[in-house]
């Protein structure tokens, strides 16, 4: 059989998974009511994966260097797809809490490998441009995949939805088994293949380049707490569930709502970003600074705000500023750090970034999970914006370490 070209199947790649992940948007929903955890529990769940993908990201990568980078992707959505089933057919903690920590070695399987792959077979310039294509298309699959759960959970249950998905994964993985080439892969040779050399080679430069550019430390300090902020993806359909009362807008439950409240955060977001990126080139490093500074502020005193307000639609405008705001800040962040950064380290001190935030959204996701299992989840959600408050010192005194010439 003759394959596509690895371009095309990479944009069907990104807008399968785009789709695949939308679909499978009730996971909080159903932990929720269905399962009926508490505060506590959603973040511990969320804090599995991390962890999971903290401890497997080195040691998955090996398949993807050492034996092939399709089998690598394909074991990864193979394995995402079991997670979804477990979860979907048993409802209670110990199962879903395996289910997010194979979800998350599911995850490391697939990450730099389906980047790896399209640069071996079509060459790194095009494939970099290939990457912003990619980003689209997945924004397209987001869409299409959220559409088509929210009409599907209209007249199923949503353990039945996640189900779906999951089955959904492992044929799809199936699919990039047949349609996916390797015509330009190469393995690692044996004297290269010591893990744990690399590992510490690696550190040793991170930490050499942060001792000789206190910059960076202000880096990696915005991308921690930030990443400790974790615990909000799991505890505001909690919140919104307990605290309001969600109309059903679709079928029998009120699922159709979270699904539309998905939906307008994506179509904000891609407004926002599209506004962003039209300005970006005509900015300099402290415009950036300051527009990053500004994103954060608003956005702590928007989850500050969240878990006070008295009426369901104001938590919905907040939500949907804090969803979108926080779809903006991860590139703006990026392309803050890449304008402090040389070239000679970048790609090293974006590693260490990685490490940063899986750390972060392990500690922070335990963190406010306890607090709003001990208080009331307002007083987490305060924690939460308060989590940001050093980030806004950490920006405030980036001007402080710039290099010369960077602001």
């Amino acid at each position: 059989m003759k394959r596509p070209d690895p371009l095309a199947v990479y944009l069907l790649l990104t807008f399968g998974v785009g789709f695949l992940i939308a679909a499978g948007f009730g996971l909080s929903y159903y932990e929720t009511v269905t399962a009926g955890f508490t505060a506590f529990q959603l973040m511990a769940a969320g804090t599995a994966m991390v962890l999971s993908r903290l401890v497997f990201e080195i040691p998955t990568g090996v398949v993807a260097d050492l034996v092939s980078r399709r089998l690598s992707v394909v074991i990864g959505f193979v394995i995402i797809g079991v997670s979804l089933l477990v979860e979907g057919l048993f409802p209670s903690f110990l199962p879903i809490l395996l289910a997010q920590a194979l979800w998350g070695l599911g995850y490391t399987f697939t990450s730099g490998a389906t980047q790896a792959w399209l640069s071996d077979e079509i060459g790194e310039q095009r494939a970099n441009r290939a990457f912003l294509s990619g980003k689209r298309y997945d924004l397209y699959g987001n869409l299409a995949g959220l559409l088509a759960a929210m009409l599907l959970g209209s007249f199923t249950s949503v353990a039945t939805l996640i189900r779906v998905s999951g089955a959904g994964w492992i044929l799809f993985a199936g699919l990039m088994f047949l349609l996916m080439t390797e015509k330009g892969f190469q393995p690692v040779r044996r004297e290269q293949r010591n893990t744990l050399q690399a590992m510490g080679d690696i550190l040793r430069k991170s930490a050499h380049s942060v001792r000789e550019r206190p910059a960076l430390l202000g880096v990696l300090g915005v991308t921690l707490f930030f990443s400790l902020t974790f615990g909000l993806d799991r505890l505001w359909t909690w919140y919104l569930v307990d605290h309001f009362d969600p109309p059903i807008l679709f079928g029998n439950n009120a699922l159709g709502f979270f699904g539309l409240l998905d939906l307008g955060g994506i179509l904000l977001s891609i407004l926002l970003t599209q506004q962003v990126e039209k300005r970006f080139a005509s900015l300099q490093p402290r415009h950036v600074r300051r527009l990053m500074f500004i994103v954060t502020a608003v956005t702590a005193v928007s989850i500050a705000a969240f878990g006070w307000v008295p009426a369901l639609w104001m938590a919905v405008v907040l939500f949907l500023v804090i969803y979108s705001l926080g779809e903006v800040s991860d590139p703006l962040l990026l392309a803050w750090m890449n304008q402090r950064l040389d070239p000679d380290v970048r790609a090293t001190v974006l590693s260490m970034v990685g490490q940063a935030e899986s750390i972060g959204q392990a500690g922070g996701g335990l963190l406010v999970g306890l607090l709003a299992n001990l208080f009331r989840v307002p007083l987490a959600l305060l924690c939460i914006a308060g989590l940001l408050l050093p980030a806004l010192v950490l920006i405030r005194r980036a001007d402080r370490f710039a290099p010369a010439g960077r602001d």
